[in-house]
This record gives structure tokens, sequence and C-alpha cells, in this order.
């Protein structure tokens, strides 16, 4: 129920959800279906232009519903294709959502938080603190408005659509209610129809949640690993101290070995330069992963200012891959898109009316390693 207006946002209802709120208007479930193409294949936002819905039903929705998808304030487009939305949900925080086109694939990044609880190092989403959860209408809100971009039509053979990543803005599972219904409607064949193998949640380590995810859908999982021990996870990734890596490695296998079908785990893995790029990290990799039927994706660190952080130099990043490949592991490493629109991984900021401090905190923290820096080099020119 939307506050500002009072009437059900039908966005972000799933097929029962739907089902539920028609009879509860004394009309027939079969309604939801025609109601679901209309928002989700033909991107309708406007009850009147529903042709096969009476004149008299669109009356009733017109009084007690509305479909509102997040507001755009800005659209860029990379030279190599990449498509950035910035868009505006109630909390009045922006979020942005990627589109990544490459070969037959369109790949779209949705956020699922306006900013991060999570606190990861080296990811700037994490230094602009945390406002809000979306609601499911602000999660799928981003793949309606995506789709309507591009003019298709889910039923199409050749959508513009083919793969989702729940690895935006924002933890994921600490959304859990919002972002499944989100997901379940992007599987819907009323819906967009992306096949469950398609449908990725990636997650930093909510252990309790990824137990409760396998219960309820069957979507890919992807862990945000970044580190091959517990003592430099600690640092990169903060919640490791709650959920360390042999409490979270085996909740993966759990989910992995539910969904059975040869399903693998998809390892992200964040390279940093001098911090988990050198042999010895792989080796640590290599036996860490023994056991997980898993593919890894290396991602060469994306810079944003005053991170501490560097990219390795290419050679680093080829010989931290061949030993993984020489393992055994299948191994790639992520080519960078949209760098010159800040929509690369690790660089999504967005607008986020921060109710932590932490982005206070952290520009507080640059302008002192910033004084620093000009006392250092005056001292030295003296």
């Amino acid at each position: 129920m939307s506050e500002s207006t009072g009437k059900v946002n039908l966005l972000g209802l799933t097929q029962p959800q739907l089902e539920s709120f028609f009879e509860s208007m004394g009309e027939k479930r079969f309604r939801a279906g025609q109601i679901m193409k209309w928002i989700h294949h033909f991107g309708v936002d406007d009850f009147d232009a529903m042709t096969n819905v009476g004149k008299a039903l669109r009356e009733k929705l017109k009084a007690r519903a509305e479909i509102r998808g997040p507001e755009i304030v800005s659209e860029d487009i990379s030279s190599d294709g990449t498509r950035k939305w910035v868009v505006r949900v109630a909390s009045g925080s922006c979020v942005e959502t990627v589109y990544i086109p490459q070969g037959g694939r369109g790949t779209l990044c949705v956020s699922s938080q306006a900013g991060c609880a999570l606190d990861c190092s080296f990811c700037s989403t994490g230094k602009q603190g945390f406002n809000s959860n979306l609601t499911a209408a602000e999660v799928i809100g981003q793949v309606w408005i995506a789709n309507k971009s591009f003019g298709s039509v889910p039923a199409k053979i050749d959508r513009a659509i083919t793969n989702v990543v729940m690895m935006g803005m924002g933890e994921p599972l600490l959304n859990f209610d919002n972002v499944v219904s989100a997901m379940q409607i992007m599987m819907d064949d009323l819906g967009y129809g992306i096949s469950k193998r398609k449908v990725t949640l990636s997650t930093s380590g909510v252990v309790p949640m990824i137990d409760e995810l396998a219960k309820v859908i069957d979507v890919s999982l992807a862990l945000s690993l970044h580190a091959p021990n517990d003592e430099l996870r600690n640092v990169l990734v903060p919640i490791n101290k709650k959920y360390p890596l042999e409490m979270l490695l085996a909740a993966c296998q759990r989910y992995i070995s539910r969904l059975g079908e040869k399903r693998v785990l998809t390892i992200e893995y964040t390279l940093l330069k001098g911090v988990n790029d050198q042999p010895e990290h792989a080796a640590q990799m290599i036996e860490l992963l023994a056991d997980i039927p898993c593919k890894i994706n290396l991602i060469p660190f994306n810079p944003f200012p005053h991170s501490g952080y560097e990219r390795p130099s290419n050679n680093a990043i080829r010989r931290f891959q061949d030993i993984l490949h020489k393992a055994g592991h299948n191994v790639t490493v992520r080519t960078t898109r949209g760098e010159d629109i800040d929509a690369a991984c690790g660089q999504l900021v967005g607008q986020v009316m921060d109710r932590t401090r932490r982005s206070e905190r952290y520009i507080a923290v640059r302008e002192l390693q910033s004084e620093a820096g000009a006392t250092h080099l005056a001292t030295n020119r003296s």
C-alpha cells in the first residue's frame, strides 16, 4: 500500500498475490494473469489501455490500485553499450541499475537497497552508508524500466534482457521478502520468463538467509568471497566476523546440493593489488574450494577516490588465473564494462540519504588523509 496515495502498487505483486488481490475485490482469479501481462509484457501503467479488461473493472482498479515504478532521474550509455539508470525510490534516495550487453546476452544488474547495510572495504556503495530496503515494486521496477527502454516483449525469442543479477547496490538477503517476490516475477512466464539458471542472487554471506532462500526459490547463487582466509576476509568483508568461511561455505554447499541438476556456485573474487592477489592466496583458494562445485569469476578492482586500493597489473591477474586453472577450476576474468559512466562493478554509488552516518565518517577520514598528504608534501619541499 502506497503511503502517498493509499493505493496498492500492482507492479510488485507476484501472481498469487495478485490473485488474492482480485479475490478481495470480488473478482475472478484469472484477472491476475491478464494484468500481469499488461504490466510486465507490455510495460503498461494505464488501466484504460488494458483493452481486454472491462470498463467497470478498470474503474475499480483506478480507485484502489496503481502501477508505479521508480522515478527515472537519469540514463547514461557507455561507449561500450553499457547502460546505467539512476532511479529515485520512495525514501528519497537514488539507486543505480546497470545493463551490460555482451554477445547474445544482456545482463541487468539490479539493486536491492538504498546504500548497503554492510561495509565491505573495497566497495564504493558501502561507503555511502545505508538508508532503506527497496520494496518489491522498486526492485522489479528496475527490470520494468529497462525492459520498456528496449521496447521489447518478454515473449519474444530475442529479448534484450536475458539474465538478471541481484548484484547492484545492497545485500539482497537483508531485504529477503521483497527480493524473493521480485525474483519470482522475473521467472514467472506472466512476468519476464527468465530461466532460474539466469537469475542470480549475489550475497556477501548472510548464512541463515541462504538456508531460508533454498526453501522458497531455486535461483542461481553467487558468493562474494574476495579473500581465501578468515583473517583477510574479516578486513575486506566484515560480516565474515559473524559468519566465518567454514560456516558460510557449508551453507552454500547445502544450497547448491538442494538445487541438483549439476548447478554450481559462482565465486566472485575482487583482485586488489598486493592484498589478495598473490600466488599464496590462489593456493589457499584452491584448498578452500576443493570440495565445492563452483566457477570462479575474478574481478579486477575498479578504483574510486581514496579507496586505498589499486588494480593489480595484467600480469598479476593472469598469474592468479593460471594457478587456479592448473588446479582444474573454471576461471574467468570479468571485463570491465561501463567504467566511463561509473557503472563498473564496485563503482555503484547512487545518492543515499544515509541513516548510519557512515558516509559522513568516511568523508571525514578522506579529508584527514588529504590534509596529512598535503602536510607531508609541504614538509618534504621545505
